[in-house]
């Protein structure tokens, strides 16, 4: 998908040079309209990230290729926060593959992706590292971990999905995570970056609501949501969902996805978008892999929590409070 012919042009540049897609779109993406901005903040430059789409397989070095071409485009165009999909090391096979490949934080593949953060000086929300940690030898399990490296490379958080994608429609879809997958045992806190406070999930985590509720309580205003949705839970619920969270927590929602066939049994739905905090879908890849862009207006973000103010008329002595373990309320 894409290339150089498709390039929008006439592209404004951003402070250090590198042209920018004007407002959401570019060539591998499409934008959806938006409702009339009159909750709008004043025009300018605002923070731009890119959200990749791939297709992973069980080949980890031409994923990392795949990965680190698009995190480059991204860093050309002036994005300061790149956003890649659940399983972008791989996709394995079976179980048994899938175990196999998997690396510890500290590993080869982890620091690769450190120097790619380094030479392009961009943030990088890498969604769904299949990670050995401490307890491998004693589980021969991995975690599925959200990594959030900073531009200097360094790992600034580490979110381990805490629910585990078990499902089974019958006669198109089984998936048992749990079979070979620890569950996360704590939400992490949202981290600030330079387009915002950044609330960390991963694909399935998408439809529990409570995670969401909890991160925008801790002070979240992107909820990024890697995924590697199946074609049928997708095409019904992918979209939906997705808006469906960014209009309860009033928060921009970003969702890196898996596109295309990852191998002979594995077909991923892809759509990857970008929501912003109206609910309106302001960017979405084509399909194949690519990036799609969005300008992060924390101005709009605040003005529709103001006219809206749903968190403050939240009624926690009647349903209780969504909280969690190490999250303190934002100020």
């Amino acid at each position: 998908a894409g290339g150089d012919p498709c390039r929008p042009r006439g592209l404004p540049r951003s402070p250090g040079g590198c042209p920018r897609p004007r407002g959401l779109t570019s060539a591998l993406c499409r934008s959806s309209p938006r409702p009339p901005r009159a909750m709008a903040g004043p025009p300018g430059l605002k923070p731009l990230v890119a959200v990749g789409q791939v297709t992973s397989t069980p080949d980890k070095e031409l994923n990392f290729a795949a990965c680190a071409g698009l995190v480059r485009e991204a860093a050309r165009r002036g994005a300061c926060l790149v956003f890649l999909p659940e399983g972008f090391d791989y996709i394995g096979s079976d179980t048994a593959q899938t175990l196999s490949l998997a690396e510890g934080l500290d590993g080869d593949l982890m620091g690769r992706y450190g120097e790619l953060a380094r030479d392009c000086g961009v943030w990088l929300s890498l969604g769904g590292f299949h990670e050995r940690g401490q307890d491998w030898p004693a589980t021969q399990r991995i975690y599925n971990c959200h990594a959030l490296l900073d531009p200097a490379g360094r790992l600034v958080a580490a979110y381990r999905k805490t629910h585990l994608c078990d499902v089974e429609l019958e006669g198109r879809v089984t998936m048992k995570e749990s079979s070979f997958t620890n569950p996360g045992t704590e939400i992490v806190p949202p981290v600030s970056t330079p387009a915002g406070k950044l609330g960390l999930s991963i694909c399935y985590d998408l439809r529990f609501p409570e995670i969401s509720l909890a991160l925008r309580r801790a002070g979240a205003e992107i909820l990024t949501y890697p995924s590697a949705f199946t074609v049928p839970t997708g095409s019904a619920h992918w979209e939906v969902l997705l808006r469906a969270r960014a209009i309860e927590s009033q928060c921009y929602v970003v969702a890196a996805a898996q596109t295309g066939k990852n191998h002979e049994r594995r077909t991923s739905y892809g759509h990857a978008l970008v929501v912003d905090p109206w609910g309106a879908v302001v960017a979405q890849c084509r399909e194949g892999p690519g990036l799609c862009y969005a300008e992060i207006d924390l101005d709009y973000l605040h003005r529709v929590r103001r006219e809206i103010p749903v968190h403050g008329h939240r009624r926690p002595d009647l349903y209780g409070t969504v909280a969690a373990a190490g999250l303190a309320p934002a100020p």
